[in-house]
C-alpha cells in the first residue's frame, strides 16, 4: 500500500475551537496537540495579551489589577474569534464573563476540558505562575475558585472529561470525537 493510504484522518474545521476550563486542566497542551492533529493555527488568549502588553500575566494582575486584564481578555478573545479559524486557549476566567461566553458560542464552540480537583491540583501545585494562587493555603483557594467556577463552565457547548491517565494525544482524540459526533457545524472528517 502506499503512503497516503495509510495517512491519518483529514480534517474541515468549519468554526474555531475554544478551549475553556480551570488552571491545569489541559487547555494549552491540549489546545496545541488539537491545532497540530487539525492543521489550524493554534492561538492562546493569555500569550495575546501579554505580547500587546509586554507583561506578563502575574504582571498585569500586579500592575493593573484583575478588571483591567479581563477587559482585555474580552477584546483579544473577541479579536481571535474574528481571524482565521482555529484552536483557541483561554485563560481559566475567560469563560466566566456572559460577553465572552456569548461571543465564544456565537462565533465558535466552546469545550469544556472537565478536570476533578485532584487532576487540577496534582497539576498546579508546583507552579508559581497562576496569580490567583498566591494565597497562605493555595489548595483551600483552588477549592473556592473551582466550586465557583464548574457551574458556569458547565454551560459550555461541548465538555470532555479529563482523566489522570490519558495522554496528550488521548485528550486530542476525545475531544475530536465528541465534535465529530455532536458538532457538525465545527468539524467533519474531509477524508471520508
Amino acid at each position: 500500500m502506499s503512503e497516503n493510504q495509510h495517512s491519518k484522518p483529514r480534517y474541515t474545521l468549519k468554526k474555531t475551537i475554544v478551549m475553556v476550563g480551570m488552571m491545569g486542566a489541559g487547555k494549552t497542551a491540549v489546545g496545541r496537540g488539537l491545532a497540530q492533529r487539525l492543521d489550524v493555527p493554534f492561538l492562546d488568549s493569555d500569550a495575546e495579551i501579554e505580547a500587546a502588553a509586554d507583561r506578563t500575566v502575574p504582571e498585569i494582575f500586579e500592575r493593573d489589577g484583575e478588571a483591567f486584564f479581563r477587559a482585555k481578555e474580552t477584546q483579544v478573545i473577541a479579536r481571535l474569534l474574528d481571524e482565521a479559524r482555529g484552536v483557541l486557549s483561554t485563560g481559566g476566567g475567560a469563560f466566566l464573563a456572559e460577553v465572552n461566553r456569548a461571543n465564544i458560542t456565537a462565533r465558535g464552540v466552546s469545550v469544556w476540558l472537565n478536570a476533578d480537583l485532584d487532576l487540577l491540583w496534582q497539576r498546579v501545585r508546583h507552579k508559581d505562575t497562576r496569580p490567583l494562587l498566591r494565597t497562605p493555603d493555595p489548595r483551600a483557594t483552588l477549592a473556592e475558585i473551582y466550586a465557583a467556577r464548574v457551574p458556569l463552565y458547565s454551560l459550555a457547548d461541548v465538555a470532555v472529561t479529563s482523566l489522570p491517565d490519558l495522554s496528550i494525544e488521548e485528550m486530542v482524540d476525545r475531544v475530536i470525537a465528541v465534535l465529530l459526533a455532536d458538532r457538525p457545524d465545527v468539524l467533519e472528517r474531509s477524508d471520508a
